[in-house]
């Protein structure tokens, strides 16, 4: 951890010690407020749409809220506070600009109308918790690395433009992979065909992998201003990515909708891009 200026103990500094703690907690508190406040308007969304898939929109939201949230109560932050929130908030647009976009006129996500099928009756008031509540707690983790950059007062180094560049580098592979998956969509029988084209002739969820990249790259950055524990955020993300409710999950029957992915698996990379086989 580089020497901080004369003068200043930041959280990062004491956080060791109960002082550090006492001035840490208000402020990752706030942000959890944050996200639980935007998942509550996603959640009174989808009670008048009967669509609780709007919570995947306010996914990117309550992540950036949060980081902002963090950034307006420590206005005094230096640079790299500045620079992640900027950071998750350019994703934060695009990501729920492009699932808009995707959604707009569809009927509810298979994966949601599976879980209300397992909660009815009373499902409208369950999905608080079963489903906007959880997001809400998943995105305040996921927004660790932001947390742990508005505290710094650490000076931009090395590390700060490496993970930056990853950022970038993940956000493009993941924008023109959900490009290419959107135009093959609307393709006439997109329905039971299989994507194998572009960077999915690499991968079979280069989204997914883009999204990987970037967290790792703001994950670095907060390290770079000595919060290693922030590292919680891109390690949960990537829990879910690859065991949970990305890959795992997409794949689980899409074999049976869709014939030709079995061979599609057999010969491609499931995550990191890869020539295929």
């Amino acid at each position: 951890m580089r020497a901080e200026p004369s003068g200043l103990l930041p959280i990062t500094a004491s956080c060791g010690t109960e002082r550090g703690m006492n001035a840490l907690l208000p402020l990752a508190l706030s942000g959890f407020s944050t996200t639980l406040m935007l998942m509550l308007v996603a959640w009174l969304i989808s009670l008048r749409t009967h669509n609780v898939a709007i919570v995947d929109v306010f996914w990117g939201i309550a992540i950036a809220g949060a980081g902002l949230c963090y950034l307006y109560l420590r206005p005094a932050t230096g640079t790299r506070g500045v620079l992640v929130a900027l950071l998750a908030t350019v994703w934060a647009i695009r990501l729920g600009a492009h699932l808009l976009w995707r959604t707009r006129g569809q009927p509810e996500d298979r994966r949601y109308r599976e879980i209300r099928a397992r909660n009815e009756p009373h499902f409208g008031l369950k999905s608080l918790w079963l489903v906007f509540g959880l997001q809400a707690m998943l995105a305040w983790l996921v927004a660790m690395p932001l947390l742990g950059a508005v505290i710094s007062s650490a000076p931009i180094g090395s590390l700060d433009r490496f993970g930056t560049l990853l950022w970038a580098f993940g956000l493009v592979f993941e924008s023109v992979a959900d490009y290419q998956l959107a135009r093959f969509q609307q393709r006439g029988g997109a329905e039971r065909g299989v994507m194998d084209s572009g960077m999915w002739r690499f991968s079979r969820h280069p989204n997914y992998f883009g999204e990987f990249v970037l967290w790792w790259g703001i994950g670095l950055i907060a390290v770079a201003g000595g919060a290693w524990w922030a590292l919680i955020g891109p390690f949960l993300l990537s829990v879910f990515l690859l065991r949970v409710s990305g890959i795992a999950l997409t794949e689980k029957d899409i074999a049976t909708r869709r014939p030709a992915y079995q061979d599609y698996m057999r010969r491609t990379s499931a995550f990191v891009p890869w020539p295929p086989r």
